[in-house]
């Protein structure tokens, strides 16, 4: 027997039925006529669910939203697929920092020093903060994400017209591009959309809807605005319960560009990337830590365990199955999930081991 499922509004208002099972078939022919062949299973399920908006009448600036946000995503993963493999650092900052302000010097100065390591910068494409990242980085070690704006019509100067710039209509799906590439942020002092970014990452590190990355909140010399921003969230949003006192520790709060790039290229030196099997949490390794090592991590860090200890591992069978970085030592331990945002004091341990890589600057990359 056929699935069926009704349909609002036919002509006589009574739901017409509509043959599920047809209808898969339909869009397995369809996504074979078009010539598509890889992850079939995702674009069918794209299409389903269009389809399922129609079914449901959904209101006409839904369905407006729902499509240009797929077609400029789409737009976006086609620009930014050409350098999947170089590391990539996002630079949030304002639009309104002028040539002469200190904080534009830095910007250019930490967006050098990113390029000068081989990884390329992400900004919004904007005047200000975001131009002063793309001079230092250079055109070639650029990415803009800009944003359409009544006020902002075009991209600054130095990438307007590139290949590597795409213009977004919605400030969700830019941020989006903003965030899911990069392996480090850092933002300079800015205004509402400046925080609203970097609230954003830390909200989703503190969540663990993103991996662990290393965040740097970079200052002007002698400037207070992170410190500030610091002060802010312990004497407000610790003091009243709101966030964990340990929620800052992920952020490295710095006056000096090199000490921020330093920072970034550190995070990767030892820690390469985590998987979840189940319920133990596998960290995947440049070097193995010794006997001595894993003792003493268990002694720090016991306070994020659930159950068990961490120790040392061969890949897991999952991860074997699907060839995932079987030939690195891993770290395996039951997380305690309400400590997930406190994973980067873990990995900055583990990065600190003496048995750690002497170079710094492994990030993980797709294969």
């Amino acid at each position: 027997m056929s699935r069926t499922e009704p349909v609002v509004g036919s002509a006589a208002d009574e739901p017409a039925a509509v043959d599920l099972d047809q209808v898969e078939a339909d869009i397995a022919a369809l996504v074979a006529d078009a010539g598509v062949t890889h992850q079939t299973d995702q674009i069918s399920g794209i299409v389903r669910t269009a389809l399922g908006m129609g079914r449901d009448q959904t209101e006409r600036l839904n369905l407006k939203i729902a499509n240009f946000a797929l077609a400029e995503m789409r737009e976006a993963f086609e620009i930014f697929q050409p350098y999947i493999k170089t590391p990539k650092v996002t630079i949030f900052g304002s639009a309104r920092t002028r040539p002469d302000d200190p904080v534009y010097h830095q910007t250019f100065a930490v967006a050098e020093a990113i390029a000068a390591n081989g990884w390329m910068v992400v900004t919004g494409a904007g005047p200000g903060t975001m131009q002063a990242a793309m001079e230092g980085a250079g055109l070639e070690r650029s990415l803009g994400v800009s944003i359409r704006l009544p006020f902002e019509a075009e991209a600054n100067q130095i990438i307007a017209g590139d290949p590597k710039l795409v213009s977004m209509k919605y400030f969700f799906t830019r941020k989006l591009m903003l965030v899911k590439e990069s392996l480090g942020f850092v933002a300079m002092p800015g205004g509402f959309g400046t925080l609203d970014e970097i609230v954003e990452v830390l909200t989703l590190q503190q969540t663990g809807k993103a991996v662990p990355t290393p965040i740097v909140l970079l200052d002007a010399t002698d400037d207070t605005y992170w410190h500030g921003f610091r002060d802010f969230v312990q004497d407000e949003m610790v003091t009243r319960g709101l966030v964990s006192s340990d929620d800052m520790t992920r952020v490295h709060i710095t006056d000096d560009p090199a000490d921020a790039t330093r920072e970034i290229m550190q995070f990767w030196r030892n820690y390469d990337s985590l998987r979840w099997v189940g319920k133990r949490l596998v960290l995947r390794l440049h070097s193995e830590p010794t006997v001595d090592e894993v003792a003493s991590l268990n002694e720090r860090f016991d306070w994020m365990l659930a159950e068990g200890r961490i120790e040392t591992t061969g890949p897991l069978p999952p991860e074997v199955s699907g060839a995932d970085k079987v030939d690195l030592p891993r770290l395996v331990l039951t997380l305690d999930q309400w400590k997930v945002g406190s994973l980067h004091q873990l990995i900055r341990a583990i990065n600190d081991l003496d048995s750690a890589p002497s170079s710094i600057g492994h990030p993980p990359l797709p294969d």
